[in-house]
């Protein structure tokens, strides 16, 4: 539950140096010190201090007595939040979401007897749509005292600490560029390439969504905090590029991009994605790497059927939606540098992959499917960096393989002799490991096989014994005739 350094640096630095702000363990200073660790913030041994060097007044007491006024409400919904659990993942919600309007459908037609039960289920998904949105006001709360924090130290550095100086608000002057855009089009002049990138834009025109024809827009590298909803009216657009921005959502008409083929968003404040960017459905390639999600949206994999490009690096994704098992187009996917804690069951099936990047998702990483061997086109693998035990056993059968990556993982099967080999010593040590695994389950089933054998023979011997010894018996003490004169009455 604690602020990460990476997004709220003077927070999780205020948090962890105050004591009033709840104890915290040795495990959970130690967990702060282990995540700057994880996004390579210099020297681990001086991450946390580092912060205090380029910060020189977040020594000052009274900067600090500021500081401390200023998040003490975040240390009680930490408080709150980490007693209530985990935020659940995003299919949990959405699983929750359908079963309620499943429950209200059905509350008119169900028997008095079964509404005990609908309402146990009902409580149940409501308990889970209120964690969510406990964490996502949560999550609100933690940039609020962030900007509070930053506007503080701004004042500390004009020497007063008590006033706070607003950040000023985001200009409404357009680009001279922009101008002579919009005037270009409203003459009558067809424009179908429009390159507005690295021009400190802070606000796009809703205008800008008159151009019907425009096939390619570059908004990269400005200032832009939104994107209008007019957007949705670039019927023809082909390439989007919104990457190095300070977007922190985009809005649902992204959705009626049909002829969408290219979408950048990288490198923005991104913390989940629209639904509705399912609509898009002619995406070759998705990019929306360098933000803060921490979810795919849920039907993904089910309705972007031509994508064949997908970047999600740098993110906080826990896991994917199992929707992704069905983006058969899929070639190149790069997820390296999240919270993964695993793939689907069903990964296989990405059976066009030829590129996968799991890299650096360190602790959380710690197993692949057994379907992974079924990957037959795979050609480049990256796995350093996690904490992988073991390959799957059905590894051998990535026979297109050509560059491995497994360093900085506890394996334990693979002889590390075998892995300075590369990548075909290694898939003939896996193949020969599985054709023991084969042999001795053959063995296993010949020795059962045999053992019910042995049992029948035993138990039709014993039934044949049982038999014979009945005739023998029969035999040698046949029953006597009775005597007519004995059996008359005295």
């Amino acid at each position: 539950m604690d602020p990460n350094p990476s997004r709220f640096p003077i927070l999780s630095y205020v948090m962890d140096r105050l004591p009033s702000l709840g104890s915290k363990s040795p495990t959970a200073t130690t967990a702060v010190i282990s995540d700057l660790k994880s996004i390579h913030i210099g020297d681990p041994a001086s991450a946390q201090s580092e912060i205090a060097d380029q910060m020189p007044h977040l020594s000052d007491p009274k900067v600090i007595a500021a500081m401390r006024s200023a998040v003490a409400d975040v240390a009680q919904a930490r408080s709150i939040l980490t007693e209530l659990g985990d935020r659940p993942d995003h299919e949990s919600v959405d699983s929750a979401k359908a079963k309620l309007a499943a429950i209200e459908a059905a509350r008119a037609d169900v028997a008095e007897t079964e509404l005990r039960e609908l309402a146990e289920s009902e409580e149940e998904c409501m308990a889970i749509l209120q964690l969510e949105e406990l964490h996502v006001a949560y999550e609100k709360l933690l940039k609020d005292a962030e900007e509070r924090l930053v506007r503080i130290y701004r004042s500390a550095e004009v020497g007063d600490v008590e006033e706070e100086k607003e950040v000023d608000d985001v200009g409404d002057q357009v680009d001279e560029e922009v101008v002579r855009i919009l005037q270009q089009a409203s003459s009558g002049t067809g424009l179908d390439r429009v390159d507005l990138s690295d021009r400190g834009l802070r606000l796009l025109p809703e205008d800008f969504g008159q151009f019907s024809g425009l096939v390619q827009l570059d908004l990269s590298n400005n200032e832009l905090q939104v994107i209008p909803d007019t957007i949705g009216g670039l019927e023809k657009l082909e390439v989007l590029n919104l990457s190095t921005n300070l977007l922190e959502a985009l809005p649902d008409t992204i959705g009626l991009l049909q002829n969408l083929k290219l979408l950048s968003v990288s490198g923005n404040k991104l913390a989940a994605l629209p639904d509705s960017i399912c609509h898009c459905r002619s995406l070759v390639e998705l990019d929306v790497s360098f933000n803060q999600l921490t979810y795919l949206p849920t039907n993904i994999g089910y309705e972007l059927v031509n994508l064949q490009k997908l970047s999600v690096q740098l993110n906080k994704l826990r896991s994917f939606p199992t929707s992704v098992c069905e983006l058969r187009s899929l070639v190149s996917l790069d997820a390296h540098f999240n919270e993964l804690r695993g793939l689907p069951l069903a990964f296989g099936r990405l059976t066009n992959l030829q590129s996968l990047n799991l890299a650096d998702n360190f602790t959380d990483l710690t197993e692949l499917p057994d379907t992974f061997g079924d990957l037959t086109n795979l050609k480049e693998l990256d796995l350093s960096n996690n904490q992988i035990h073991a390959l799957p056993d059905t590894f051998f059968r990535l026979e297109n393989l050509i560059k491995l990556n497994l360093d900085g993982n506890p394996l334990v099967l693979l002889p590390p002799d075998v892995v300075q080999q590369g990548v075909g010593a290694i898939r003939v040590f896996m193949s020969k490991r599985w054709s023991d695994i084969l042999a001795e389950e053959e063995k296993k089933s010949m020795l059962q096989v045999q053992e019910q054998e042995e049992a029948g023979w035993l138990t039709r011997s014993t039934s044949w014994l049982k038999d014979y010894v009945s005739g023998v018996s029969g035999y040698l003490s046949p029953k006597a005739p009775e005597d007519p004169i004995l059996s008359q009455p005295l």
